[in-house]
C-alpha cells in the first residue's frame, strides 16, 4: 500500500502479511511512516494506492467500526470525566451491546488486567501503568481479533516499560489476539515480537523473526538500528590498514574501495596483537563494560564481560573472528553474501 500526500509518499509501495495469532512489531525512527501505516490498517487513513486484507477479507473501502480490529493509542485517549468501568465500556455503549454483556465483557477484562478494585476511579487518580490496563481493557472488551497498538508504552518511565511490555506479551499469546506494536524502540520490538518489520523512509528496510535482523541485516541501516550499542561499519577508507588476516574474510573478487565492514560489539575483543586502536571513552555497565575506541578517525565499540580496566588515551589492539564478519556494498548500502 502507498500513502501520498501530493508528491510527498509517506508510505511507499509497504507490503508485509501478519499471521493469525501473532505479534508484529512496526519499528523504525520517528517520521519513517510506521504510524502512518498502523492509521491505514485501522481506517483512520485512506490510501493513496494498495488493498488491505484482515482475514481474508479486503477491507480497504470499509470504515474502521467494520474492520473488527481495536486500537490503543499512545496518549490512551480515556475520557477523564468518565470512571475506569465507564472508559472500558464506552465502545460496547456506542455499538448498543445488551447492557448484560457489556458487564460480562468488563469483568471478565478487569479480572486478567487487575482492575477491579479501580473501577470506579477517574483516570486523574490512575497511575501511568494503571491508565494503560484501562486501554488495554477497552480494546479487550471490544472481542476483536486484531489489536493495533500506537507506542503505547512510550509515555511510561524505564522500569515500568519492562513490565508493561511482558504484560502486553503475555496478554497477547494467552488471548491468541493478532497484534501489530508501532515502537521506534528495537529492545521492544526485539524482545516482544514474532516478526519484525524494520521501516526507514515509508519502505520496508527488512522483516522477519527478530534474530534474522540481528544475525543477518540485509542493509547497513538495519545493522545499526538493530542491537545495542549500534554495529559497528567501517568504511573502506580504513579497511586496508586491518591487517592480512582480518581481511581474509573479504568477498571474493571484491575490491576493498567499494566495501563497508560491520562487526558487533560483543564479537570484538582486546588483544595483545591485532587492529591498532585508541580508547575513547568506558562505560561500566554492571554485567559488561563498553570500551568506545577509534580505528583510524573512526568509532569501533568493544562490549567486554564484566569490569575492564581500560582507560581513555589508551592504544590497545582489538579482534574478531572472520566469521563475524559483515560485508556491506558501500554504495548501496546492501548486504554482500
Amino acid at each position: 500500500m502507498t500513502k501520498a500526500w501530493g508528491a510527498d509518499a509517506a508510505v511507499d509501495d509497504v507490503s508485509f502479511t501478519v499471521h493469525a495469532g501473532q505479534l508484529a512489531a512496526l519499528l523504525g525512527p520517528s517520521g519513517c511512516g510506521k504510524s502512518t501505516t498502523l492509521r491505514l490498517i485501522a481506517g483512520l487513513e485512506t490510501v493513496t494506492r494498495g488493498t488491505i486484507h484482515i482475514d481474508n477479507r479486503d477491507v480497504t473501502g470499509l470504515s474502521p467500526a467494520s474492520r473488527r480490529v481495536s486500537m490503543v493509542f499512545q496518549s490512551y485517549a480515556l475520557f477523564p470525566h468518565l470512571s475506569v468501568a465507564e472508559n472500558i465500556v464506552f465502545g460496547l455503549k456506542v455499538r448498543k451491546v445488551p447492557q448484560a454483556e457489556r458487564a460480562e465483557r468488563l469483568a471478565k477484562a478487569a479480572d486478567i488486567l487487575g482492575l477491579e478494585k479501580l473501577l470506579e476511579r477517574k483516570p486523574s487518580q490512575l497511575s501511568g501503568g494503571q491508565q494503560q490496563r484501562v486501554a488495554l481493557g477497552r480494546a479487550i472488551v471490544a472481542e476483536t481479533p486484531v489489536c493495533l497498538m500506537d507506542e503505547p508504552l512510550s509515555n511510561l518511565d524505564a522500569q515500568l516499560r519492562v513490565e508493561m511490555r511482558r504484560e502486553i506479551r503475555s496478554l497477547q499469546q494467552r488471548l491468541g489476539i493478532t497484534m501489530i506494536y508501532v515502537t521506534h524502540d528495537q529492545l521492544e520490538a526485539m524482545t516482544m515480537a514474532d516478526q519484525v518489520i524494520l521501516m526507514n523512509a515509508g519502505r520496508v528496510e527488512q522483516q522477519g523473526p527478530p534474530a534474522d535482523l540481528y544475525e543477518r541485516p540485509e542493509t547497513i541501516f538495519t545493522a545499526r538500528f538493530v542491537g545495542t550499542p549500534p554495529m559497528n561499519v567501517l568504511s573502506h577508507s580504513v579497511l586496508p590498514g586491518l591487517g592480512d588476516a582480518v581481511l581474509a574474510s573479504t568477498p571474493q573478487g571484491r575490491n576493498l574501495e567499494g566495501l563497508a565492514l560491520g562487526i558487533r560489539a560483543e564479537a570484538a575483543r582486546l588483544v595483545d596483537t591485532g587492529v591498532p586502536a585508541q580508547v575513547e571513552a568506558v562505560e561500566y555497565l554492571g554485567a559488561d563494560t563498553l570500551v568506545d575506541t577509534r580505528i583510524g578517525s573512526e568509532p569501533f565499540i568493544v562490549r567486554l564481560p564484566g569490569r575492564h580496566a581500560a582507560k581513555p588515551g589508551e592504544r590497545v589492539s582489538v579482534a574478531w573472528e572472520p566469521a563475524a564478519a559483515h560485508w556491506f556494498d558501500a554504495a548501496s548500502g546492501r548486504r554482500i553474501g
